[in-house]
């Protein structure tokens, strides 16, 4: 069980991504009855839509193990399988495994969600296989980035479903904003992962910051913080709640800005942009779901 520890440690870190997917899952199933004036939603509904959502994080995960395999044995093989920690062998199993918690969830809360899931796997699954066009994709990174971030508010929506479904309604009309602020917001994980000085780069791993420069990363970096910023205060609208959203994003948007400077300025590491990126996640999903939820 240890390697199994030091394996989630290094490349699917429950401690950071546990809070952030239950904000994630939280926020779409809280969202989802705020839009539709219903009642509050259960405890099995959050439930579902966490463990669902958390499992499909790290099917991700070991779906970029597989398809990185070769990449990181010539590159990077100070990573968990290359070094042979874990094998391909093993994470296939653990994926099959959370393939089977996942559809054991569905069918304790409404077996009409399996056609949901369905839709996530689905593509999940074409993008284990880069959409069967690996090397056309390499060599366009911006198209790379919107069609592999395409798996976002397809989880999303998976996780409001598991509030309209099970109570017998359709997908609210409302969600459109919702779910582009959650296409945004995947880019800004993406982007702010993948920025770094360049005394931090590494030979044979891509980052932005050596794609595009420093400066042209970080601009997208921030653009698509105020893309999501604007589509999520559109879908705050629907549920009466903009001003607190307008403040509370303004601020860390704020905080985001400075830290660009300084990273720019060669002050700050990458690793700090990757961090306000979380923060920023993290307010997003509790402005949009939970808190208005809690003071309704």
């Amino acid at each position: 069980m240890n390697r199994w520890w030091i394996y989630q440690k290094e490349r699917f870190p429950l401690l950071a991504h546990g809070p952030l997917i239950a904000a994630f899952s939280a926020c779409a199933v809280s969202f989802s009855s705020l839009v539709r004036h219903a009642p509050a939603p259960g405890w099995q509904m959050y439930v579902t839509a966490f463990g669902v959502c958390l499992l499909m994080f790290l099917q991700l995960r070991i779906a970029d193990e597989f398809k990185d395999a070769g990449e990181d044995a010539r590159w990077r093989p100070y990573r968990p399988v290359p070094r042979g920690l874990v094998t391909l062998k093993e994470l296939r199993m653990v994926f099959i495994l959370a393939a089977i918690l996942q559809t054991a969830l569905v069918l304790a809360l409404d077996v009409r969600l399996m056609i949901v899931l369905a839709i996530a796997w689905s593509y999940l699954a074409l993008m284990s296989v880069e959409f069967f066009c690996r090397d056309w994709l390499k060599k366009r990174p911006v198209i790379y980035l919107l069609t592999h971030m395409g798996i976002m508010p397809l989880v999303d929506f998976f996780g409001t479903a598991c509030e309209w479904l099970p109570r017998g309604a359709h997908a609210p009309a409302g969600l459109g904003w919702f779910l582009a602020a959650s296409f945004f917001n995947g880019i800004v994980i993406e982007i702010g992962r993948k920025l770094r000085q360049p005394e931090d780069e590494e030979e044979g791993v891509e980052t932005y910051s050596r794609l595009w420069g420093k400066q042209l990363a970080a601009a997208v970096w921030l653009a698509a913080l105020v893309a999501t910023a604007t589509s999520a205060l559109l879908a705050a609208t629907a549920i009466d709640f903009t001003t607190p959203v307008i403040v509370t994003l303004s601020i860390v948007l704020g905080i985001a800005v400075v830290y660009v400077s300084l990273y720019l300025e060669r002050n700050l590491l990458g690793k700090k942009i990757e961090a306000i990126s979380a923060v920023w996640t993290l307010a997003l999903y509790l402005m949009l779901g939970l808190v208005p939820l809690l003071l309704e």
